[in-house]
């Protein structure tokens, strides 16, 4: 009997973990006024390996974040603008019939977009169900099919998508299936009085912020390998489970908001994603370990997306955030 040989570990330290992390959101606050919780919530999505959904009313610098953080990154960068035109070969890329020197004619694949290591997906509640799930693979699986061939996407591989919540005619929501494969739905919120003060003199002037690198491709995944070698003690992982299962109406623990206003609860997905989250956040805190605070924290934007809600619920304008804010008040540690 053959045993297969320990995975290496990962040569990063948490410090240096941390300090990485750290210098990566002061770069891209240098040109992103405020939004500190914004910034950290993306930084944890892509240091999970996961994939985020901005939601948020225009001109609240979504686009801007990307751009800065592709910036700051010294990795490939690719925006996909979503219209209703748009189709499934203008992301994924299509094949060509292709001439060489000697006139010989061969089947060429001519890649998209979505061959990028970080991809801007802008305004994709714009685009028709089919051309959205031309993201579905890609975004779960890392590869992209075409014509019975698989082409693997390089790492790291990051999609952040923009929505705005306010011009719903001429879109189309997304599904509950893609729904689930962002790892974070990140609410954008407005600007206070003195962060508006503070964006007007720094984009209004003549100076404009300048970013520099700071990490580069190899760094982050190395950074993601470091992060799930955190270990998570068993009733920390069993808390994590209950708090899935109290968001199902059927479940053993159901509060009685579940119960009340819930279609649908999250999916093991979520339990894996509340997870990665705590140990990146705990890394980010200086810790080597898993505590209940992590999940608490990770629960919001890890949750609302995935907890479908009934049409009470939609009545009586309840929303998923108070949902799962009533199932951590009720589940206990």
């Amino acid at each position: 009997m053959t045993t297969s040989p320990p995975a290496p570990q990962p040569q990063l330290s948490p410090d240096e973990f941390r300090q990485r992390a750290q210098m990566i959101e002061a770069e891209v606050g240098n040109v992103i006024v405020g939004q500190r919780e914004l910034v950290r919530q993306v930084v944890v999505t892509l240091l999970a390996g996961g994939n985020a959904l901005l939601e948020g009313v225009p001109g609240l610098a979504k686009t801007t974040l990307v751009r800065t953080l592709s910036d700051v990154i010294d990795c490939s960068f690719s925006r996909i603008q979503f219209t209703p035109d748009l189709m499934p070969a203008d992301i994924i890329g299509t094949t060509l019939i292709s001439e060489d020197e000697q006139g010989r004619k061969a089947f060429r694949f001519e890649r998209g977009p979505i061959f990028a290591n970080m991809v801007l997906a802008d305004e994709i509640n714009r685009a028709t169900p089919k051309t959205q799930s031309a993201l579905l693979e890609a975004m779960q699986e890392h590869t992209v099919s075409v014509a019975k061939t698989i082409h693997q996407l390089g790492q790291p591989f990051f999609v952040l998508a923009t929505q705005n919540p306010l011009e719903m005619e001429g879109t189309y929501p997304l599904p509950e299936a893609q729904l689930d494969r962002f790892f974070f739905k990140v609410n954008v919120t407005f600007p206070t009085a003195a962060e508006l003060v503070e964006i007007a003199q720094r984009t209004t002037g003549a100076r404009r912020p300048q970013t520099r690198h700071v990490a580069n491709g190899a760094m982050i995944v190395e950074m993601q390998e470091l992060a799930r070698t955190v270990p998570i003690a068993s009733h920390v992982l069993d808390y994590a489970a209950r708090l899935i299962t109290a968001t199902h109406p059927g479940g053993k623990e159901k509060p009685s908001v579940t119960r009340q206003y819930v279609r649908y609860g999250a999916s093991p997905r979520g339990m894996q994603a509340i997870i990665l989250a705590g140990k990146i956040m705990a890394l980010l805190d200086g810790r080597f370990n898993v505590a209940f605070a992590d999940l608490k924290a990770a629960a919001l934007p890890t949750l609302r997306h995935r907890v479908v809600l009934n049409f009470e619920a939609q009545a009586e304008g309840i929303s998923s955030d108070e949902v799962v804010k009533g199932v951590l008040e009720t589940i206990k540690e």
